[in-house]
Parts: C-alpha cells; structure tokens; sequence
C-alpha cells in the first residue's frame, strides 16, 4: 500500500501524478507489482530504481506533481528530513492507476 497527503490525490486520479519518491532502508516495492492507494484504489508499479535526491531534475519533478526539482527536493527534505539524516535510499516509484473493477452481472 501506498500512502499519500490528500492534496496529492487529485493529481493522482486525474493522471498528472504517476510517481513518487520514497525513502526507505531497503526497497519495498517491485516493478509489476499490484498495490492499493487508499482514496484511489488499486494501481500498477512500472518502476523502481534507486535514484539521488540532489541529482533530480525537472524532468523528474514534473510527473511526480511538482513544477520543479527545487520544489520536489523541498518536499522531500521536509517529509523525510529524518531518514535523510539516517541514510536512508530514496526509490523513484512510477505507477499507473488500474481502471475501476466493475461489479460482474449475474
């Protein structure tokens, strides 16, 4: 399952939001994998890769729903200000959102 702020949920089932950075100890994901965002419902995993915060561009920023790598890079520090501290591996997470199961007709 993946977490999100409510503010990032309208981006996410509009599609302008397909993928997110996370810091772990160690990956918790795999690519292909099915997983659950609460709010959306279930999504694909496409991608996970290592990747370094102060190495982020634009390019990154902008489908992770932020204008820039600045912007992207404040975010991050701010959430995870912690684990930054503690070493931790930022992952690059890019997702798809599955369409909606329809309930089957009997």
């Amino acid at each position: 399952m993946l977490l999100f702020k409510k503010k990032f949920l309208p981006a996410i089932r509009s599609g302008e939001k397909t993928q997110t950075i996370r810091l772990w100890k160690f990956r918790h994901m795999r690519t292909g994998q099915r997983s659950y965002i609460p709010g959306i419902g279930y999504i694909r995993i496409k991608l996970v890769e290592a990747v370094e915060i102060e190495a982020l561009t634009d390019a990154d920023a902008i489908p992770d729903g932020f204008p820039t790598a600045t912007a992207l890079q404040n975010e991050l520090r701010t959430i995870y200000g912690d684990k930054l501290a503690a070493g931790h591996q930022a992952f690059r997470i890019a997702f798809e959102c599955e369409p909606a199961e329809q309930p089957s007709e009997k």
